[in-house]
């Protein structure tokens, strides 16, 4: 849980996550479990996790969230 603030960030995280990968996204680690398994080892693994934008109009103001990859 440390890269997501919350459960339910980390649900959304690795449904989105899912999608991809269903829809043919290569994995960024070794699973031979589904797609939901192999999302949820990513962001374990810090490969995946969400990043917050700030707005240039008002710095307090949180823009919605975008799916980031990390890629060594």
């Amino acid at each position: 849980m440390e890269m997501v603030e919350n459960r339910f960030e980390l649900v959304h995280l690795a449904a989105r996550r899912s999608k991809q990968l269903i829809k043919g996204a290569k994995p960024l680690t070794k699973s031979t479990n589904r797609e939901i398994v192999t999302s949820l080892r990513e962001i374990a693994e810090k490969h995946v996790y969400f990043e917050k934008k700030e707005s240039l109009e008002t710095k307090e103001k949180e823009i919605p969230i975008q799916l980031s990859t990390f890629t060594p």
